[in-house]
């Protein structure tokens, strides 16, 4: 099961470099820079083939908690860092709920 979850923390942590690199890809003064749009595809869209592997060895539900939160984590923390993106109450109380989240179905799934 720990195995299982660090491998789905993993992917969602392919998706978000992915993700990264779509955001760096519209953010410049061209409408889009194809260079870095073609990095985050095949980076996000490389995650595919995991998840059918994962998929396999684990419930959805669990699955699908652990992957939403640690890719809003992880976005959380690229935009903070690398994009200026600032966060309010309500967004950093609805991450710590989300790793409440994964800790409850990793000590109980």
């Amino acid at each position: 099961m720990i195995t299982t979850v660090l491998f789905i923390i993993g992917l969602s942590l392919i998706g978000v470099l992915g993700d990264y690199f779509l955001k760096l890809s519209g953010s410049g003064n061209n409408y889009i820079d194809w260079k870095w749009f073609l990095i985050g595809m095949i980076l996000y869209s490389s995650t595919a083939v995991g998840w059918f592997f994962v998929m396999k060895h684990i419930k959805l539900g669990t699955l699908g908690t652990v992957y939403a939160t640690t890719t809003v984590l992880a976005l959380a923390l690229v935009g903070f860092f690398f994009f200026k993106e600032t966060m309010n109450y309500y967004e950093i109380t609805g991450l710590i709920m989300g790793i409440i989240a994964i800790v409850l179905l990793a000590r109980f799934a």
